[in-house]
């Protein structure tokens, strides 16, 4: 026998190996091998087995890694279509679908010493005091850690030995599964009643689950419900009827803030009655031993569910039935390094080809999935109350320009909102103040002479963080300590001054303004450890909290009944971005931010500070009009052919020679419209300067590419780049539906 391999190396073609007699019945489509290429020893993945091969002299295979095929055909199979459509190598796309984790030689299982207890048989022999209770503590467990036994007894483990010597309990390894959630103590809840639009919802959905042939798209839900409408108990009961059929499920959420809160949820449901499960989580903030035993868990089919983020898509659920895409719309969902996979995209692609259902679920869809679901390619859900009938909260634009005028420069809270959170606080009601920029100040200026402190690797100015009292690049890292006095030889002005507003600022600043309120931060800055995003959580939940400030980790998905109060600070920062897409942003954060407010028994209030009030994204934002938004936008996007009326490839070339990126660029269009040249509804534009003309020390120029055949333009350009020459030193990117043009 024989079998083709993709090695881990980005070759771009498979190679055949004989199965050597030892091996024979353990090598299967999707096992992990090591084999022998050129002088050294590398790692593969088996992607076909064949009686023969046209290759004479094949070498055999070295090793299998692991009892049980690690990527299953059906993986295997999407990760060829992500290498196809995404333009990428399929050895990258293939180490994509395993996590580090997994793919390593060595099998990564934790062994411990177990002690059990045994059933002992006659007379016991004669204990000291100190003996008896530790042999208490393991009847009463059956089975715990020795470490943990230790720590419980207060003894040591000569003193446990002693009892395995009297054959009163047994010592032995074996392996010790971590649970990033194993200490967590869960309530079990049972299904709450649905409201009539909720029961709509599920009964569409269950329809086409339990339809024998759905036909193919039709695996494709856009359930659209306004925020705290009730879509997660749609999910819960969505999942609950596929593990009753004996199938599991994907949950994917956007950010890793929410996956504590979304998890705690689905466990609670899912830990009791006869359709108990594991549920496992996958995320970046798990150590590497808790990511190889939760997918491990997955592959062996003990867990039946899974919640993650964007590479949770991969999990290997086996059958699958259910696959939950929640808050749709977010750009986390797409990696921004190669293969740049959109999870939702690749998430309705694995459903068709697993005949699983999709739900895509947003208060906010993006403009694609909007437009797919008009068109029929989705099947759409509509969810436009909240449950149990509260009311949306209420929001209120402040016009910064005015407030601005009051006072000798435009302030950071503006009276109302400073009115609003002393009435919460006397109420003893939560405020949520979002602001989507890190840091004290954005910039550090001399007004003297001029100078503002940039990055020498980017093209930014530098982030001033007041606690570190540094100032940072927010693209490269680059950190250098903050000058007393203006770094320009020739000025030296000690009158320097640092410039707008950042998280930071606003909490030194709200607790200077309130200083009986309890204020927290939440951003990448403030959480160092990977259990800061749920002790602030769960101190906010508790009420010790009552104000929060945070970024865009905060602006979605949080429930918190006693949050009365939202207060959006420089509600147009993502307005004025060089990106077609940068009104949809501006309207899904304020949307979702203000979606925070009033999901409790008292209604919310949501205050907008702006300095354009009149633009469109704002003002049907303030109507919570998503279908108004939708219709003027896509008006503007027909216009020029941008998503979702056409589809956008961007290619970028970087160096760190400015002028030979640019003759590259240029070289580069001049071979695509010769390559292209017959292709009706094409357009090339470009090359220019990459907005952030200049990051980590590369200058960057861009061509952006329109077209309404993606799948086979994808194609095109990997013909293209496989024969296409670079200078030295220039790089060669592709992103296919790019969701940051950056």
């Amino acid at each position: 026998m024989v079998a083709r391999v993709t090695l881990e190396i980005a070759l771009r073609k498979e190679f055949d190996y004989l199965i050597p007699p030892e091996l024979a019945g353990r090598i299967e489509v999707g096992s992990r091998v090591k084999v022998p290429f050129g002088p050294r020893q590398v790692m593969g993945c088996v992607t076909a087995l064949n009686e023969t091969s046209p290759h004479a002299n094949l070498k055999p295979i070295a090793k299998v890694i692991g009892a049980q095929s690690l990527v299953t055909p059906k993986i295997l199979a999407l990760a060829r279509w992500i290498a196809d459509y995404y333009c990428c190598a399929p050895e990258t796309a293939l180490k994509s679908v395993l996590p580090e984790a997994v793919r390593k030689e060595a099998e990564g299982w934790r062994e411990r010493l177990f002690v059990r207890f045994t059933s002992f048989v006659g007379e016991l022999p004669k204990l000291t005091k100190r003996q008896q209770e530790i042999l208490k503590i393991v009847e009463e467990r059956r089975e715990l850690p020795l470490q943990e036994l230790l720590a419980l007894s207060e003894t040591t483990a000569d003193t446990v030995r002693r009892l395995e010597d009297k054959g009163l309990v047994v010592i032995a390894l074996q392996v010790s599964e971590r649970d990033p959630y194993a200490r967590e103590d869960v309530l079990p809840t049972q299904p709450l009643p649905l409201n009539a639009e909720q029961s709509t919802a599920l009964t569409q959905i269950l329809a086409v689950m339990d339809s024998p042939s759905p036909t193919a798209g039709s695996a494709t839900f856009l359930l659209h419900g306004v925020t705290g409408s009730g879509k997660t108990e749609v999910y819960l009961q969505a999942i609950a009827h596929a593990l009753a059929q004996g199938k599991g499920a994907i949950v994917l959420v956007p950010e890793i803030a929410l996956t504590p809160q979304t998890v705690e949820r689905f466990k609670a449901r899912f830990s009791h009655g006869p359709l108990k499960t594991i549920v496992a989580v996958l995320h970046s903030h798990l150590s590497a031993g808790e990511r190889h035993d939760e997918w491990h868990k997955i592959r062996q089919g003990r867990a039946r569910i899974v919640i993650g983020a964007r590479s949770a898509i991969f999990a290997p659920v086996e059958p699958l039935g259910l696959i939950i895409v929640d808050e749709e719309h977010e750009n986390s969902y797409k990696q921004e390094e190669s293969p740049r996979y959109h999870a939702r995209d690749v998430a309705v692609v694995r459903g068709r080809m697993e005949n699983a259902i999709v739900v895509l679920g947003s208060a906010t869809p993006s403009l694609e999935s909007y437009h797919n679901a008009k068109k029929g390619k989705y099947a759409l859900i509509e969810m436009p109350s909240r449950a149990d009938d509260k009311k949306m909260p209420l929001v209120r634009v402040v016009d910064m320009r005015e407030e601005g005028h009051k006072e000798k420069g435009p302030p950071i809270f503006a009276q109302r909102l400073k009115d609003a959170i002393t009435t919460r606080l006397e109420r003893k009601e939560q405020t949520i103040l979002f602001l989507n920029r890190r840091g004290f100040a954005t910039s550090l200026q001399c007004p003297k002479c001029g100078y503002v402190a940039e990055c020498p690797n980017c093209s930014v100015s530098l982030t001033y963080h007041r606690r570190e009292q540094r100032l940072c690049c927010h693209i490269c890292g680059h950190a250098t300590a903050a000058p007393s006095i203006c770094p320009n030889g020739e000025c030296r002005n000690a009158a320097i001054r640092f410039a707008g507003t950042g998280t930071e600022k606003v909490e030194d600043v709200l607790v200077k303004l309130f200083p009986k309120a309890n204020v927290r931060r939440m951003d990448s800055d403030a959480l160092k450890r990977k259990e800061d995003y749920r002790t602030i959580l769960g101190d906010f939940r508790r009420g010790k909290i009552d104000i929060l400030v945070g970024t865009q980790m905060i602006a979605k998905g949080l429930h918190f009944p006693n949050v009365t109060l939202v207060g959006i600070i420089h509600a147009d920062l993502s307005l004025h971005q060089a990106d077609f897409r940068a009104a949809e942003r501006t309207f899904q954060l304020i949307t979702q931010v203000a979606g925070r407010a009033g999901r409790g028994d008292v209604e919310g209030e949501v205050i907008v500070q702006t300095f354009t009030p009149f633009h469109s994204a704002i003002q049907f934002a303030r109507r919570h009009d998503f279908v108004g938004f939708y219709d003027e936008e896509v008006g503007f996007r027909a216009q020029l052919h941008y998503p979702p009326l056409g589809r956008v490839a961007l290619l970028t070339l970087k160096g760190r020679n400015d002028e030979k990126v640019a003759f590259s660029a240029e070289h580069l269009r001049k071979e695509l419209e010769k390559a292209l040249k017959d292709w009706k509804d094409l357009v090339i534009a470009g090359p220019a300067p990459a907005p952030l003309a200049r990051a980590e020390t590369f200058y960057r120029h861009q061509l952006m590419l329109r077209t309404g055949r993606m799948s086979q333009l994808s194609r095109e350009l990997a013909k293209l780049m496989a024969v296409f020459k670079l200078p030295e030193e220039v790089m060669l990117t592709v992103d296919i539906d790019p969701v940051n043009l950056s």
